[in-house]
């Protein structure tokens, strides 16, 4: 599918022919995609789903809205694509982040990875966790955090049991792990200080000082029990 675009047209050299209209080109339908694709994506992290009409993303690209419902269906498939990249791009950068043997530096390369995805695409982020109006089951920030928590989860495994402690309680401690990361670098992605390389020392002290004076059986002092 070809798409037309107009571009500015170029005038004559010389001083008899009088200058020509503008001209267009044609954009091709994986090229509009695109283009629709990131300007949706910057609207969706200013504005937010409901904010975004489909007219304003047709006006930002120069098209009519029937050219957005023919590639997407409607806003509603737009942000489920944008919200699918983000979270593979992140999922992603998480995973091939994770390549040391130590546990204690796997964490500061997961945090790392969290950290430079927010500096890197800071308009995914916003979207990410905002709360989804579609795909609810697997396009929230909780859902996300679910899945990088699955990463996790092996390597504390493998921690926990050297260490004489139950590995089925690996799931509920990479939940925590990950949820305090996630959230402290949602509150980072507004303030910005301290720097990034300290906000990962002080994530990674926390969570590796806690697993070390880790016990076994955790026991509570307050007057609750149940």
């Amino acid at each position: 599918m070809m798409e037309d675009v107009a571009i500015d047209g170029s005038t004559s050299s010389t001083s008899e022919q009088k200058p020509r209209r503008g001209r267009r080109v044609r954009m091709t339908g994986a090229e509009r995609r695109e283009q629709l694709l990131d300007i949706g994506r910057t609207l969706f992290a200013e504005k937010g789903f409901e904010g975004t009409s489909v007219e304003e993303i047709a006006a930002k690209a120069g098209v009519s809205k029937p050219v957005v419902y023919e590639h997407f269906g409607g806003k509603e498939g737009l942000y489920a694509v944008v919200v699918d990249r983000e979270m593979r791009q992140l999922l992603d950068m998480v995973t091939g982040a994770l390549t040391a043997g130590h546990p204690r530096e796997l964490l500061e390369q997961a945090a790392f990875a969290l950290l430079d995805y927010i500096e890197r695409y800071t308009d995914g982020f916003r979207i990410l966790v905002r709360d989804s109006p579609v795909a609810q089951s697997t396009g929230t920030f909780a859902s996300l955090i679910s899945d990088i928590a699955t990463q996790v989860e092996d390597i504390l495994g493998l921690e926990f049991k050297a260490r004489g402690f139950d590995p089925k309680l690996a799931p509920l401690y990479a939940q925590a792990l990950v949820g305090s990361v996630a959230l402290t670098g949602q509150w980072w992605l507004d303030v910005r200080k301290p720097k990034k390389a300290e906000v990962a020392a002080h994530l990674v002290n926390l969570a590796w000082h806690g697993l070390d004076g880790l016990e076994q059986k955790p026991r509570l002092i307050g007057h609750r029990k149940n």
